[in-house]
């Protein structure tokens, strides 16, 4: 499907940064109605300035994880054809279980896990036909560390999830990306000023040879939203790396 031709509506929870703003800025740039929604409206507001601020950009401050919130969101952007969730609250996500903060651990799960049974729970009902629902998955769930226990859980979960809510709101489509290492935002926390050579070394052990860039994913999401014979189905976008 041609986006130029076909133009759509697509709510992109997390769409201020990373993986969901590449996503938005390749929306735009075919014609589509995007609106992007985050937890901060000041980083929702600089999204919105940085992608143009095109008369089809909706920008919406909500917390996916809560459902009033959630429920308003739904109740404002009315009619859409897909919902892409590539949001996550990573803060403290690694951690040897015996000193894990549960408080941290819970924040992750309501980010990766809650907010996409809440999405999927007040959004299906105001997708039109052919329409679907994507989620993030990530590397973890097949090449966990041994402090990373809660992200392999989290991203483990989503998978399950994407194959049951598949056959539960059939005909609506449901399906996840899973990323490997990805150069976005997540790291210049993570990693800080080792951020450069934490990439690179990762880069030198993957077969393609180079991380992935935001893009890569944006372009992921896209082809599971237009193939309308994909559903139930998690998408690798790693790099080979379940390989090594």
């Amino acid at each position: 499907m041609d986006g130029t031709k076909n133009p759509e509506h697509v709510v992109i929870v997390g769409g201020s940064s990373g993986m969901g703003f590449a996503l938005a800025e390749r929306l735009l740039a075919t014609g589509n109605s995007v609106t992007i929604v985050g937890r901060s409206p000041e980083r929702i507001k600089e999204a919105r300035v940085k992608l143009g601020d095109p008369s089809k950009l909706y920008a919406i401050a909500a917390d996916s994880t809560r459902e009033d919130d959630v429920e308003r969101l739904f109740g404002t952007v009315g009619e859409i054809n897909h919902i892409v969730s590539t949001a996550a609250d990573l803060t403290g996500a690694y951690s040897a279980i015996s000193t894990m903060d549960i408080a941290h651990a819970r924040r992750i799960i309501d980010s990766k896990v809650v907010a996409p049974l809440l999405l999927a729970k007040h959004g299906h009902s105001h997708i039109v036909d052919g329409g679907s629902i994507s989620f993030t998955s990530g590397i973890a769930a097949y090449r966990p560390s041994p402090t990373g226990s809660v992200v392999a859980a989290v991203n483990g979960a989503i998978e399950s999830l994407v194959y049951a809510l598949a056959l539960e709101l059939a005909p609506i489509r449901v399906n996840a990306v899973s990323p490997g290492w990805v150069d976005t935002p997540f790291w210049d926390a993570a990693a800080g000023e080792k951020k450069a050579a934490t990439l690179d070394a990762m880069a030198k052990r993957l077969p393609v040879g180079k991380v992935g860039k935001a893009a890569d994913l944006a372009q992921a999401f896209e082809s599971i939203m237009r193939n309308s014979f994909i559903s139930g189905t998690v998408v690798h976008v790693d790099g080979g790396h379940r390989l090594i």
